[in-house]
């Protein structure tokens, strides 16, 4: 017996093998003419077997172009549309961006870090000590999700001020941050009523 696995790899798989096998097939018929309405009969079965494709403005284009790669390029007919270059196929993405920043601790998160530098641009007054203190308890909030033992409020103040260079600190013994509960999800089952 024959699996997939030891089959060589389709080209486009949402086909299937067996329109594989008809554009391999395609490929060997010898005379021009029965070989382009070969092609003609493979996309009228891949319009069937893709029937969404018909949804598109350029459905035809697409199907082509879709026969001439899972051919490899090599099928030589007379299409109907101007196949697309081997390359729109083959080309990779650009490789996107991203930012490489140094997170100092991750359960914080880097938003934290970026609340932080904005209080201490802050001048000094309620507004400022309003932020530091929402800032201190979402970070008790966020060690919490890591960490479900009980969380000391002087390790919150001691990280707060290690973040902001000792320019942001909280007195412990003046401040109590929020408590908080961790809530068990609710159940998802539905349990059957006895009778």
């Amino acid at each position: 017996m024959t699996y997939n696995t030891h089959r060589p790899r389709l080209a486009l798989p949402e086909y299937g093998r067996a329109v594989q096998r008809m554009v391999d097939h395609c490929l060997t018929i010898e005379d021009r003419e029965e070989r382009t309405r070969c092609a003609y009969s493979i996309i009228s079965t891949m319009s069937r077997v893709q029937p969404k494709v018909k949804e598109q403005e350029d459905w035809k284009q697409i199907l082509w172009d879709h026969l001439a790669y899972m051919s490899g390029y090599k099928l030589d007919i007379d299409y109907p549309v101007e196949v697309s270059a081997p390359d729109k196929y083959s080309s990779q993405p650009d490789k996107v961006p991203y930012p490489r920043r140094h997170i100092r601790y991750r359960h914080y998160g880097k938003d934290i870090e970026l609340i932080i530098a904005k209080a201490i641009e802050m001048p000094e007054g309620r507004e400022r000590d309003e932020l530091v203190m929402l800032v201190a308890n979402h970070m008790k909030k966020l060690l919490l999700a890591v960490n479900k033992d009980s969380i000391d409020d002087t390790k919150i103040f001691k990280d707060l001020a290690e973040y902001s260079h000792g320019m942001l600190r909280i007195d412990p013994e003046n401040m109590r941050l929020h408590e908080f509960k961790i809530v068990a999800p609710p159940a998802t089952g539905k349990k059957k009523k006895k009778r």
